[in-house]
């Protein structure tokens, strides 16, 4: 009889912000029950993306029990890691949180948006290590979510050799490739993206009433320096970008103190 694996970590709380009926968090869930002992799922009722850090100051906080350690909130993604570490686990604090599978690669200026990302920086900023996934795609009726089941065991077994990680987010994000077609992973800055504009789109409900959708507008290709995420994915890469609470432009800054 073959003997069990040793897990990676005695508790994980997962969350995302495509909501907990997104099939990348199921996808995620089964990779963290290969990693962890125990795995709790705290994740947005509805889908969330786009919400950044943003927290629920205004209005109360609904927690609805899904199952086993399994809890859907009526909130943002950072809600829900406030609400998994300083609620539901407080007694017994997960080792890790991981974020996502995200439905769409979290790179550029658009990780600003992400409550992947946010979620991740929610949990590290409550002193519980973190990482956030996300899964490109070019279809996205035809999302690669094998290549991520494969690949995230890979990328910690990859980062057990770099020593110790610093106090930071991982923010990974894996190529629009199968698995056998990666080249490897790279450590990478937050790229220029291609995001080009937000645009405001008028409508009419059966009413007569006027509402309106926000429409992220993007463009394709463009160049983009070899260090950054959005290269790394182009050339077959994981790419793995450390992110922090530091919003300073640096080099704004050195232009204004000289």
């Amino acid at each position: 009889m073959q003997a069990q694996t040793r897990r990676r970590f005695a508790r994980a709380l997962l969350t995302n912000d495509d909501g907990i009926d997104a099939p990348g968090l199921a996808v995620l869930a089964e990779v963290a029950a290969e990693l962890a002992e125990e795995v709790w799922v705290v994740a947005p009722e509805h889908d969330q993306s786009g919400t950044s850090r943003s927290v629920s100051l205004h209005a109360p906080l609904r927690v609805f029990r899904r199952g086993p350690g399994r809890f859907a909130v009526t909130g943002t993604p950072s809600d829900c890691a406030i609400m998994g570490l300083r609620r539901l686990m407080e007694q017994a604090p997960p080792d890790v949180v991981l974020s996502g599978i995200n439905r769409g690669a979290n790179i550029g200026d658009e990780v600003a948006y992400s409550g992947t990302v946010s979620a991740a920086l929610t949990a590290r900023m409550l002193g519980v290590p973190a990482f956030a996934f996300s899964q490109a795609f070019r279809d996205r009726d035809n999302v690669r979510w094998d290549t991520a089941r494969a690949m995230i065991p890979r990328t910690l077994e990859f980062l057990d050799g770099c020593g110790e990680l610093p106090a930071c987010v991982l923010n990974v994000n894996f190529p629009d490739v199968e698995a056998g077609e990666i080249s490897g992973f790279e450590f990478t800055r937050q790229g220029q993206s291609s995001l080009l504009s937000v645009d405001v789109e008028a409508r009419r409900d059966t009413r007569g009433q006027d509402y309106h959708w926000l429409a992220f507008r993007r463009q394709a290709g463009g160049e983009h320096a070899e260090d950054t995420d959005i290269a790394a994915l182009r050339r077959k890469a994981v790419s793995i970008t450390p992110v922090g609470f530091d919003l300073t432009d640096g080099r704004a800054l050195a232009a204004l103190r000289g």
